[in-house]
């Protein structure tokens, strides 16, 4: 495919951004992202907040999909009370990533979580979330580092294969999880670190932590192998 694949990568919005003379409201992603996708051989594109009606409509025209990572999910998708240490919801960003997720697993469109878009796979397929534990983000506004080990035979022990140490910022994690998830990497404190459908469910993973903001492309470069179409014939 010329240019490659294009993979689509969730936003957000921010009430106010500033740029020269201006400050506007902003739909706003980290610039790690696209550049991860375009280091990995796709195209990228930016998803912000729509109808989430939309989201078939939207995920029909892309390769593959990226969840990305941000705020976090609304306890009230899970059917929890929220936590005092849970952050404020974000229902817009949340309907419309729920409403993605759905369209990809739905169209089998390759699907990848960060971070909190792991977390957000988790929720739409029914599962909960740990709302607060301690170590994984060491410093506040400051990604952090550790290992995490893979699961033989899945996919992403497939595309990294050995213990890695990889770029960390969350305080939630996943408690049971969704229909169907398998879990495919642990840290060492038995934290689940990755988790991804099986091969007969379509190509879809999610990771804990922040590729965007490492060096491995090899994540990444394995959703846009799966986004890659056939070529076709005269």
């Amino acid at each position: 495919m010329a240019g490659g694949p294009l993979i689509g990568v969730s936003t957000y919005l921010e009430a106010a951004a500033r740029w020269g003379v201006w400050e506007l409201e902003a739909a706003l992603l980290p610039a790690g992202y696209p550049r991860l996708v375009q280091r990995a051989g796709g195209m990228a594109v930016m998803l912000p907040p729509d109808e989430a009606s939309r989201a078939a409509d939207v995920v029909s025209r892309l390769d593959g999909v990226v969840i990305a990572g941000g705020p976090d999910v609304d306890p009230a998708r899970y059917g929890a009370e929220r936590d005092p240490r849970t952050g404020p919801p974000a229902p817009a960003r949340d309907a419309w990533e729920l409403a993605l997720i759905d369209a990809a697993l739905a169209a089998r469109v390759p699907l990848l979580g960060i971070c909190r878009g792991m977390q957000l796979l988790n929720v739409a397929l029914g599962g909960t979330l740990v709302q607060h534990l301690d170590g994984h983000a060491e410093v506040v506004g400051t990604f952090g580092h550790h290992p995490v080990k893979p699961v033989p035979g899945t996919r992403y022990a497939t595309a990294v294969p050995e213990e890695t140490s990889v770029p960390t910022y969350h305080h939630q994690s996943i408690d049971r999880l969704g229909t169907g998830l398998l879990p495919s990497a642990y840290a060492a404190d038995g934290t689940v670190e990755a988790v991804e459908l099986p091969p007969a469910e379509g190509w879809v993973l999610g990771v804990q932590w922040h590729p965007e903001m490492g060096a491995d492309v090899r994540v990444m470069r394995a959703l846009v192998k799966a986004a890659e179409r056939p070529p076709t014939t005269p």
